[in-house]
């Protein structure tokens, strides 16, 4: 994959023009009333998705390296802005609004610090499988927070999923039949439009529906919850209220919105851009997102990113280039000029449903199954993720998900897989002895291969092992170590191989070394280890077994340094 040495508009080819209308159209009529339900879930007026939806694809079209990815409010970090604001301040306020501003402009400052700064590498904290974890929990979290609206009852946030349960059974006798029937029949009819015309918007046509429903039956005068009116105001530059303590407050959620939102986005730009061929840049891609989500912050909106679903309709509706985002961004812009008035009979019914329809995708039990089949540890993670999320809340649940990937990383270091070597019958390569029955064992020699960077992590570990098969009947003379798998070595590692060189040679056992790497053979050299070792370092492992069953011939022809050199194994010795 060849990626692009100029900006997309530079090479813009006329051919692309109407695919790239045709996505734009189609993702704008998804978008709409997407970003009016995913400003429910975060407890803010419709029109601020709206206004997030705008200016923000603007900024990403002209700075992303992605063609098809689709930016603009998302379900989970939607959820994760209720979360950090609705403690602080009330909902339908003024300074609600003004604090989602304000998250969005430290979200972007925060992606800008990290793309800037080259530190896209620090968003792999959470590994893939703990992710997923995550995002079924948020999923199930955000889907059950819009039972309210398709129950028509009222219920307070709560900061816990159990407590919310809780609250809904609490209040389930105060049901309302017909926004029941309503939200019912919304979530009904997006699954089956969702799979019998995939192409269709199909969002838009249940709003459609659900706005005639209110008007031609009078169904607020029924007791229809319904989003009323709607400001048709473009968004507006201006700077939210820059109050030291909210930023101190929103700051450990910016930082989460960054990490969870730039995971999947990235994910989701990484799949399209595989698919057709191009290249994007992590480091650019923080740097797109976040210029995206300072202009949310000055333009009334909140936190933004790419989601999943629109970025496969802008893919599968032939979307080119950027411009169909452009496009999406227009019909936003239109519709907030010219058509809010028609939503004000919306009903909240409606927009739960598409919030509900939207998440159920994200609890991916196929890719559960996957993880499963791959790495059975993997789903330690998973589910540490997963119940924490459920159980703490989402911000707790992300901080306690990348601990747990974390853990997972150390414990893996900790305990780094080995294997005991015998020569293949024939040649001179060795293999695992489990895995390879038929390869031969040589008396008096034990070959051992440790597969990791060597480090205070997993010091003690290796070393019990290495002891134990330097005790293990028969007890060998010799026991050589393939160092192959070891690409790194730190002081604690260099201090623990010079205690098994003293522990050995109490046993009348030799250590021999081979395929040491270049790093490795630099730290030994500073810690005294190579010096000790001198000529018991090979570098092959069929070279050194030749070596030690005296069939080299070349051992004392030379000076050792000298073999050394001559046969690779240190770059450093004199010629």
């Amino acid at each position: 994959m060849k990626p692009r040495s100029r900006h997309w508009a530079l090479d813009y080819r006329r051919e692309d023009l109407s695919l790239d209308l045709a996505a734009g159209l189609t993702v704008g009529a998804m978008l709409v009333p997407q970003a009016m339900a995913y400003a429910l879930l975060a407890g803010l007026p419709p029109e601020i998705g709206l206004y997030a939806a705008t200016i923000p694809l603007i900024v990403y079209a002209l700075l992303g390296t992605s063609r098809q990815l689709a930016v603009g409010p998302v379900a989970i970090v939607s959820l994760l802005t209720a979360s950090a604001l609705s403690p602080l301040i009330e909902e339908g306020t003024t300074g609600y609004v003004s604090a989602a501003a304000l998250l969005a402009l430290m979200v972007g400052i925060v992606h800008l610090g990290l793309g800037l700064g080259r530190l896209g590498f620090l968003v792999n904290l959470l590994s893939h499988s703990v992710l997923v974890g995550f995002t079924a929990a948020a999923a199930i979290i955000i889907g059950f927070s819009q039972t309210k609206h398709l129950l028509g009852i009222s219920v307070e946030r709560k900061s816990h999923f159990y407590e919310s349960v809780v609250e809904v059974f609490e209040n389930l006798p105060d049901t309302h039949a017909a926004t029941l029937i309503l939200g019912a029949a919304a979530v009904a009819s997006l699954f089956v439009l969702k799979r019998a015309a995939p192409r269709v918007p199909a969002a838009l046509v249940v709003v459609s529906a659900s706005i005639a429903s209110v008007e031609v039956f009078d169904l607020e005068s029924k007791g229809i919850s319904v989003v009323g009116d709607i400001p048709d105001t473009l968004p507006v530059f201006g700077f939210p209220d820059l109050s030291g303590s909210l930023i101190g407050d929103l700051l450990a959620t910016a930082f989460v919105i960054t990490l969870v939102g730039f995971m999947e986005s990235i994910a989701v730009a990484k799949v399209y851009a595989r698919r057709h061929r191009y290249d994007v840049d992590p480091n650019r891609e923080l740097v797109g997102l976040g210029a995206a989500n300072v202009a949310a912050g000055l333009f009334g909106g909140y936190p933004v990113t790419g989601g999943f679903s629109r970025t496969a309709v802008n893919d599968t509706a032939g979307a080119r280039t950027p411009l169909a985002s452009l496009v999406t961004a227009g019909i936003v812009l239109a519709t907030i000029v010219f058509l809010t008035p028609l939503f004000s009979s919306l009903p909240n019914a409606a927009l739960g449903a598409i919030i509900i329809v939207a998440v159920v995708g994200l609890v991916d039990v196929k890719e559960m199954r996957h993880i499963a089949a791959v790495k059975r540890s993997d789903l330690v993670g998973m589910s540490v993720a997963f119940v924490a999320t459920l159980v703490l809340g989402i911000e707790l649940g992300i901080a306690v998900a990348v601990v747990a990937s974390m853990l997972v990383v150390f414990a893996r270091m900790s305990m780094p897989h080995s294997a005991v070597l015998g020569r293949v019958p024939g040649t001179t390569s060795f293999r695992n002895i489990e895995r390879f029955p038929e390869v031969e064992t040589i008396d008096g020699v034990r070959i051992i291969r440790i597969d990791a960077a060597l480090s205070f992590a997993n010091a003690a570990h290796v070393k019990r092992l290495v002891l134990n098969l330097a005790d293990r009947a028969p007890r060998p003379e010799v026991l050589l170590l393939d160092a192959s798998g070891i690409n790194d070595l730190d002081a604690t590692a260099a201090e623990m191989l010079n205690d098994v060189l003293v522990e050995l040679r109490a046993r009348d056992v030799e250590l021999h070394l081979t395929h040491v790497k270049g790093p490795v053979r630099d730290v030994l050299r500073r810690s005294g280890t190579w010096d000790d070792l001198g000529p018991r370092i090979h570098p092959a492992t069929a070279d050194a077994v030749a070596d030690i069953l005296g069939r080299s011939g070349e051992r004392n022809i030379e000076p050792a340094l000298l073999n050394q050199r001559r046969s690779g194994i240190d770059e450093r010795s004199p010629v």
